[in-house]
């Protein structure tokens, strides 16, 4: 099946709803070691109209009515079967350029320092999405596409003033909602026949 990859931040946003399983390297470029996990990523898409959109965008001086809509993005351990600490989560906001294809994003807690951010982001014609950040002691840059409607893949570094402090890579898989698992055992049972070994 032929991948159509996103090229605006809301279409990007409804692409990954959902929750993927990630599995993370982290490379330090300084005497820390190597890091490795494995973690779900929950992405939920938020309309414009949402009080927390307009909460996100009033609290960096943002227009709420340039938005497009959000998503909350979440981060648990893979086999936690909790609600995610909402101090393990942020809210993301779109506000476009007039292209669509680039424009700003608006977090109210940012990757590599948990203050509220304003990052630039671009996509290019292949899909391809870049995220840059400037922190108050650092410079994040992240890029993100679709290998697959339900694989993807994000690799992002950290600058310094020294240069580049780490990278990591990851690589996420969709994950099969309880939903249409039930969906697809039933359209088993219904073609095959409950019970059948055929």
């Amino acid at each position: 099946m032929h991948l159509i990859p996103p090229l605006t931040m809301i279409d990007f946003f409804r692409k990954s709803e959902g929750t993927w399983f990630t599995e993370r390297s982290v490379h330090h470029f300084d005497s820390a070691a190597d890091e490795s996990g494995e973690s779900n990523l929950i992405i939920k898409v938020m309309d414009k109209d949402d009080p927390k959109v307009e909460e996100v965008c009033t609290a960096q001086g943002i227009d709420p009515t340039k938005a497009t809509g959000g998503a909350s993005f979440a981060w648990q351990a893979n086999l936690d079967t909790r609600l995610p600490n909402t101090d393990n989560a942020a809210i993301l906001v779109d506000v476009p350029d007039e292209t669509r294809r680039s424009g700003k994003l608006i977090r109210n807690q940012g990757y590599v320092e948990s203050i509220p951010v304003v990052s630039r982001y671009r996509f290019a014609d292949d899909g391809v999405l870049t995220i840059d950040t400037d922190y108050d002691n650092n410079q994040g840059q992240e890029r993100c596409w679709f290998v697959t409607d339900d694989f993807r893949v994000r690799v992002s570094t950290v600058r310094m003033m020294n240069g580049v402090n780490l990278m990591t890579y990851c690589s996420e898989r969709r994950c099969v909602s309880q939903e249409v698992l039930e969906q697809m055992i039933s359209r088993n049972h219904a073609k095959w026949g409950v019970g059948s070994r055929e």
